[in-house]
């Protein structure tokens, strides 16, 4: 989602300017200026100054043929440099890409980035579904195993201030109120891992288990995902889903080893 320029922060003209950037990945391929304006509250004339000096800076490029506004290639570098340079994605890239080949799945590394996760990088395999998920992405914490492997790491009173009930409703399986995501939290504790079964998307499921690192604390988590018939609660899934199970727990330790954990 775009984030909206404010008034407030050292430099307006950056914050400005990162709020346009947000604005070209809400989602749409292409905005005029006027989308852009509309996302950010800018003025439609500061808008398109920035957009024109962010064309300059080769941050974003204009179609020529409908004058509408893109992301450019130029901010690539930016972001991939960004990506590799991450512990938990040098540590988890080829584990993850095993970990999809041998099982046939997609495989995801995520962190928390404050009320949401963000993906880190993801590999398809042979049997996992179609998927758009792409690394700086985000997803919901509540509706994801991954996200509730991450809120391990949280108190009660810590996840209630940080995602405020009721919790969104993606399809008619989603958690959303904090007692039942308590209760399911206790068990990603107790038992290592998590299950989600299509509580964002109708016919996927996926299971999860935390990273940790030196310290002991939850920095990421890994997922496996794929058909709701191979990992979700379906009785006649049980003992495929089991072995899928330690396969996401034994990557995920051995990422958690990669960043010092004992």
């Amino acid at each position: 989602m775009a984030t909206r320029a404010t008034d407030t922060g050292t430099n307006q003209s950056v914050e400005r300017a990162v709020s346009v950037l947000r604005a070209l990945d809400s989602g749409r391929a292409e905005l005029r200026v006027s989308d852009v304006a509309e996302l950010t509250g800018l003025g439609s004339s500061t808008t398109s100054r920035l957009l024109s000096t962010l064309e300059r800076l080769d941050m974003v490029e204009r179609d020529p043929v409908s004058n509408l506004y893109r992301l450019s290639l130029g901010i690539l570098p930016l972001a991939a440099t960004a990506t590799n340079r991450h512990p938990v994605h040098r540590a988890a890239r080829m584990v993850l890409q095993d970990l999809a080949t041998r099982t046939g799945l997609g495989a995801n590394v995520a962190v928390r980035r404050g009320t949401e996760l963000m993906f880190l990088c993801n590999f398809e395999g042979t049997r996992a579904p179609k998927s758009y998920t792409q690394a700086g992405h985000t997803a919901p914490l509540h509706a994801t195993s991954i996200g509730k492997c991450l809120l391990t790491g949280l108190t009660p009173k810590e996840r209630r201030k940080l995602l405020p009930e009721p919790l969104a409703a993606h399809t008619d399986y989603t958690t959303t109120s904090h007692d039942l995501l308590d209760s399911e939290i206790d068990t990603v504790r107790r038992t290592g891992y998590a299950i989600e079964a299509e509580e964002r998307a109708l016919g996927r499921a996926s299971l999860a288990a935390p990273v940790r690192d030196a310290s002991g604390d939850v920095v990421a988590a890994i997922s496996l995902w794929g058909p709701a018939s191979l990992l979700g609660n379906h009785a006649e899934a049980e003992g495929q889903r089991l072995a899928l199970t330690r396969e996401v727990i034994e990557a995920a330790d051995a990422i958690s080893q990669a960043l010092g954990a004992l």
